[in-house]
């Protein structure tokens, strides 16, 4: 078994090299909360070897929201200083690498505060980071980082050392660190995942229908709409795998043809805010009009007021059984791990690039919010319906059928 050391090594140099992909003479920004130092510092050293011109770390801490949520006034939630945003921009101008981590550091901090207060304070997220995102001006990556907190919260059951040494298990297969060559066994995936994405743009669907428990759902894709898999490339001209793991397949909806319920298959942890559990949501026209849940809808109903784009959805994400993270059998409370665990929709903006140049990017969704839930499972048949009415299976029992 690995030391500590040698495993957090093990990630940072994922997230240095085929994930990020960072260049010589390049900036890299590190995204981290605070408890994730180590990590951090293991990015640093690991980029410095690969050439790194700087790396710049920022720390995030959730208390600070937390202060905020419990004693500022309510009309000022929504505020930004615009010298955070204008950072943001200024790292998509110098064509920087970006890299962040992922997994609740204190899961139950804000289990006082009002739901409906944490849709409206974004933060860490930012509105200008969407923007370099859909510019495709850095070449990112976001990682799993395991912590004792976060594994008692997926491991319950298990004394905290126990779960904590089981989540490091399961994150290091999720990577596919236990294999010979990590990065080998990453380039194969990437290949299915490409090769899956090339027959569902031949396929030339006008839209999706989702039916299972609790299901029925009908998701029209614009006539430019294209899948892409995890590999992207900048408009530097630089390949990086923007989500470590990476199982999933995607493209922009038109947010104008969105109609039917859904029920979400595992809960929803957006980074800054509390649990949502037992969603639903049902669609008229594009719009989410209701959203129910067992706790935490006061979440989402703020999130979704925030603009005109925010009810609508801005990806629809397709991803099969033979995942590592839908195979651990475990609920990760992580966007990042659960929504490559199972087929999932996102509230919000559109990422340009998966629409093809053209009139109809300009109809993709834009918002200030981008928030993955999870609708997949084995229980949910996903049909494609041609441009000629034709229906083709695409997902049934969890496997790809095309």
């Amino acid at each position: 078994m690995r030391s500590e050391r040698e495993r957090i090594a093990a990630i940072a140099e994922l997230a240095v090299g085929i994930g990020a992909n960072v260049q010589p003479d390049q900036v890299l920004t590190v995204s981290a909360e605070l408890g994730q130092e180590a990590i951090a510092r293991a990015v640093a050293e690991a980029a410095y070897r690969r050439g790194a011109l700087f790396v710049d770390v920022s720390y995030y801490d959730p208390h600070i929201k937390h202060a905020r949520l419990r004693h500022a006034r309510r009309e000022t939630l929504g505020y930004v200083p615009p010298w955070i945003g204008e950072r943001i921009l200024a790292i998509g101008e110098a064509g920087a690498a970006r890299v962040s981590f992922q997994g609740p550091l204190e899961p139950h901090l804000f289990d006082d505060i009002d739901p409906e207060l944490l849709g409206l304070d974004l933060l860490p997220r930012t509105r200008e980071s969407i923007t370099v995102t859909a510019k495709e001006q850095t070449n990112w990556s976001i990682l799993p980082f395991p912590n004792r907190d976060w594994a008692v919260l997926v491991h319950p059951d298990l004394a905290p050392e126990d779960a904590h040494e089981l989540l490091w298990q399961q994150i290091e297969r999720i990577l596919r660190l236990d294999e010979p060559d990590p990065v080998a066994a990453w380039e194969a995936r990437i290949a299915q995942l490409e090769s899956v994405s090339g027959r569902l743009d031949a396929l030339a669907l006008d839209r999706l229908h989702y039916h299972g428990p609790g299901t029925d759902l009908t998701v029209g894709l614009l006539p430019g709409s294209r899948w892409i898999s995890g590999r992207m490339r900048s408009i530097h001209g630089i390949d990086f795998v923007a989500n470590l793991p990476t199982e999933e397949t995607f493209t922009a909806p038109d947010p104008l043809r969105v109609d039917g319920v859904v029920t979400a298959t595992k809960p929803l942890l957006v980074p800054g805010t509390a649990p949502v559990e037992g969603l639903r949501v049902r669609f008229e026209h594009g719009r989410a009009v209701q959203i129910d849940a067992d706790a935490g809808a006061e979440i989402l109903r703020s999130m979704t007021a925030r603009d005109e784009g925010a009810a609508r959805l801005g990806e629809v994400a397709l991803v099969d059984r033979e995942s590592r993270i839908g195979q651990s059998g475990s609920v990760f409370y992580s966007i990042l791990l659960d929504e490559n665990a199972a087929s999932h929709l996102a509230l919000g903006n559109a990422y340009p690039f998966s629409v093809h140049a053209g009139p109809d990017r300009d109809r993709a969704n834009v918002s200030a919010i981008h928030v993955d839930f999870m609708v997949g499972s084995d229980e949910v048949d996903v049909t494609g319906v041609t441009r000629d009415g034709a229906e083709v299976p695409l997902l049934r029992g969890g496997a790809w059928v095309i």
